[in-house]
């Protein structure tokens, strides 16, 4: 039977039942509440049940869902997921409506919503509500980022849980509106609010510009998640926020008690944090799946020089690579010189995102069994776009070594998992970076190298002075890494009453380079106003994803069991989503059972596409071939089951749980045959994936020499590279930071040579002529690298600041004479005017 194709359609011609997606967001100083409303109706002439798989953060705690039809209002209740499921199953075989809401057992950072038994002509509003803390960023802003973009998670053969089904289309096809607005309020002035999206111009809504609101401009193209940055004038403080417990909860539970959020931001003597330490062993994890194609994986080659020119000589270190299998440069980490360095560099460069899928376990199992090296402290940098389906694995292995090194996570690109990132760095006491849009990588990673050269904080430990009747239980995990201005968080049940001080205080000990430091807070034990429950559900979602670990790590059965009780109970108990507990609503206040078979839409979500990785956009294995650098798809199809209200159903069956069981994701290598462009020379020439038009019209500049029947049925055209028209390669201009960079030793220094003039801008002749006579050819050539460097490359500073230090340490070694005359002469040579005390010599 045909469907009346009118209205929003997905890539199948069938009509999609949600029109629109509304966010509301408060920012209250770090922490964001997030009201987000999902707009459904049925123009079918069939009872609907609408499927949409979506992201939230991975920290998020999901409190609130509630429908509306109608006038009719219901609120959702947190039961355990097979109870709800069942109750969802139940209610739609004797035709009434439910709604379900779960979070993803595999990966915190992914839920489905189902709306069940939509009648023709009825619309409904689905109303989520989430509370999150906002990280801080190097520059002390505030980052709020609402995933709109959910890639295809890669899921590797034998590995636990089942995939997530997500149906997917390209960001311009999404057939759904989004609108956004943001509310900001803080004690402290709003400076200003940046967005990698159009916004409308910020308003400050008093005249003390602690309250503002902003809204992303209209048309939202769900090409990338939507991130906001949030400044305030004055530098973060150490905080505490006591939230008075839930009246109607008992007394003594986590409900029923106030709760403490303690904000802390450790301050460091400067003179460590201006260290950098001469040992360590490095080992760099780099994605090479196809997702990571294009800019994205140039981008890493460009960071792993940087990092490689950073590394202070007596360390170790190590470059690993995965997609489908992993590869290493070296079988065991090597001692950092110029040779190890050289032959690194030299594979770095032939780095291509070609290994297929996203399997991170097995690379990191191998990393892990190798044997640390004595005074070297192990620090793991790994590279992701973050499309893996097994996350809570990953982290779990992550945990298990913890005691062995530190882990510094980077996402890349758009629909990086929060989850993953995030869980990386906070198990692997690290710290997490994200690295979207336009976002350079290498100054966010040079941080990140920073945190890692200092000495690690060890021996921290937390400990309550409050008055007498009351006591403390904390509910987060032990604090087990503090970095330099970043904040950590601590929560903490507070049980009891005193009748004499209204004061606590909290004392964080350390030891940072063998010197033990402290710092206190002092706060008011009087509740806060108008927080409402948000510092409970926020404790609620760390105990539960503390309690969520320890399950996985059990390994007796009935110990799991018990841990998983408790997940449930707590989850019920806060009205906070868990991997265990589904929210379920069911408006039994429907006289009239709906009639008529239901018919099943899966509604899509934007995912981006790469151009050497393509997934199928329904699960299906996709078929490609390769053409004069071209990709043929097909199977773009999507099967949509019909499910009839009134059949009986096994409970909780494959009916219903759509985190199991589903086809694996898998990732066809694109590479060109033997008598194809790779045998003239060219290589990465893949084309890159565009919407077809729907105009007649062609552009001329687009016209390539293949088959347009290959791409009928798909929906999509392929651009074919230049470079695969002509045979030659590509090789745009190397930019001239990198270009001079890549000329430094291992050691510190710069060579005179023919490179490094080029790369200044100059001839062989007009370097070497204005050189003292006295001066050594590589103290010159140094000197003129730092000049240049200060000259003309300080909005870059961040990405050079090491290599530099180790060029002034190798200057100082050399106890180099007429080092002012030096630098007079390079300014003169440059054209630029850096002073001698500003090169740090």
């Amino acid at each position: 039977m045909m469907v009346n194709c009118c209205g929003l359609l997905n890539i199948n011609k069938e009509p999609v039942p949600l029109k629109s997606v509304e966010v509301e967001l408060e920012v209250r100083d770090h922490v964001a509440t997030v009201v987000s409303t999902l707009n459904y109706e049925n123009k079918e002439d069939k009872p609907l049940e609408a499927v949409f798989v979506f992201p939230l953060p991975g920290d998020a705690a999901v409190c609130h869902f509630s429908a509306k039809i109608g006038q009719t209002h219901i609120v959702a209740e947190v039961k355990e997921k097979q109870e709800a499921r069942e109750e969802y199953d139940d209610a739609l075989s004797s035709g009434q409506q439910a709604f379900l809401l779960e979070e993803s057992e595999q990966s915190p950072d992914i839920f489905s919503l189902s709306v069940g038994s939509l009648p023709p002509g009825e619309s409904a509003s689905i109303r989520l509500e989430y509370v999150i803390e906002l990280a801080v960023q190097a520059d002390e802003g505030l980052r709020f980022c609402l995933p709109a973009v959910l890639n295809p998670r890669y899921q590797p053969q034998g590995s636990e849980g089942g995939n997530v089904q997500v149906t997917s289309v390209p960001a311009s096809l999404v057939p759904y509106s989004l609108s956004f607005s943001a509310r900001v309020s803080s004690p402290r002035p709003i400076s200003k609010v940046e967005s990698n999206c159009p916004l409308d111009p910020l308003q400050h809504l008093n005249t003390e510009q602690t309250q503002a609101a902003v809204k992303l401009a209209a048309g939202h193209k769900f090409d990338r998640d939507v991130e906001l940055l949030i400044y305030y004038k004055d530098a973060h403080q150490p905080t505490a926020v006591v939230e008075a417990g839930q009246a109607s909860s008992k007394p003594g539970t986590l409900m029923g008690d106030p709760v403490v959020m303690l904000s802390l931001y450790p301050e460091f003597p400067q003179a460590v944090t201006s260290s950098v330490a001469s040992c360590g062993e490095f080992v760099f994890l780099l994605d090479r799946s196809g997702s990571m194609s294009g800019g994205q994986i140039k981008s890493a080659r460009d960071t792993l020089l940087l990092l490689l020119k950073s590394v202070p000589l007596g360390c170790y270190f190590n470059i690993y690579s995965f997609g489908s299998s992993y590869e290493h440069i070296f079988p065991k980490s090597v001692e950092y010189n110029q040779k190890t360095m050289e032959e690194a560099l030299k594979k770095v460069d032939k780095m291509g995102a070609d290994l297929g899928g996203t399997e991170i376990l097995e690379p990191l199992k191998h990393i892990y069994s190798q044997r640390c090296i004595p005074n070297q402290p192990r620090q793991l940098f790994v590279f992701t776009d973050g499309e893996v389906g097994n996350t809570k694995e990953v982290i779990n292995l992550v945990k298990q070594n913890s005691g062995s090194h530190r882990c510094f996570s980077f996402g890349i690109g758009e629909g990086a998992s929060s989850a993953l990132i995030n869980g990386l760095a906070k198990e692997g006491g690290g710290h997490a970076q994200f690295i979207t849009g336009t976002d350079r990588m290498q100054p966010k990673v040079m941080q990140s190298l920073r945190f890692a050269l200092q000495p690690a904080v060890v021996d921290i430990s937390v400990t309550w002075d409050l008055p007498k009747g009351v006591s403390v239980t904390a509910l987060s995990p032990p604090i087990t890494a503090l970095f330099q201005g970043q904040r950590s968080l601590v929560y903490a049940q507070l049980t009891g009453q005193s009748s004499e001080a209204s004061e606590g205080c909290v004392t964080v000990k350390y030891s940072l380079a063998g010197h033990p430091s402290q710092n206190q807070l002092h706060f008011s034990l009087r509740p806060a106003e108008d927080t409402g429950l948000t510092v409970h559900r926020l404790a609620a979602r760390t105990l539960i994803r503390s309690l969520e670990m320890e399950e996985r790590e059990c390994e007796e059965e009935e110990d799991g069991e018990v841990k998983k009780k408790k997940v449930v109970d707590l989850s019920v108990q806060s009205g906070v989503s868990s991997a265990f507990t589904a929210f379920i609503a069911v408006n039994k206040g429907n006289s009239e059972a709906i009639q008529g078979p239901l018919v099943r839409r899966n509604v899509p979500t934007p995912m981006m596409m790469g151009c050497s990785m393509l997934q199928n956009l329904s699960c299906h294995v996709p078929v490609r071939n390769v053409m004069m650098g071209c990709i043929k798809l097909q199977n773009l199809s999507c099967d949509v089951p019909l499910r009839n209200a009134s059949m009986s159903r096994e409970k909780g069956g494959a009916s219903r749980n759509i985190f199991s069981n589903m086809k694996k994701k898998l990732v066809a290598l694109v590479k060109p045959q033997n008598n194809s462009l790779e045998s003239h020379g060219v290589s990465h020439c893949y084309g890159s994936l565009q919407p077809m038009s729907l105009s007649s019209e062609r552009d001329e500049s687009e016209e390539c020499d293949v088959d347009d029947s290959m791409y009928i049925g798909t929906g999509f055209k392929i651009k074919p590279d230049p470079c695969s028209l002509t045979g030659l390669p590509k090789q745009p201009p190397r930019d001239p930071l990198l270009q001079l960079v890549s000329l430094q030793k291992a050691s510190g220094c710069w060579v005179l040579d023919p490179d490094l003039a080029a790369a200044l801008g100059k001839t062989s002749e007009e370097v070497e002529k204005p050189k003292p006579a006295s001066v050594n050819q590589d103290v010159w050539a140094t000197i003129l690298a730092l000049t240049w460097l200060h000259g003309f490359k300080m909005d870059a500073q961040e990405e050079w600041e090491l290599l530099a230090m180790k060029a002034v340490s190798w200057l100082r070694a050399q106890k180099a004479s007429c080092v002012k005359e030096c630098v007079e002469a390079g300014n003169a040579l440059l054209g630029c005017n850096v002073q001698k005390d500003s090169l740090g010599i």
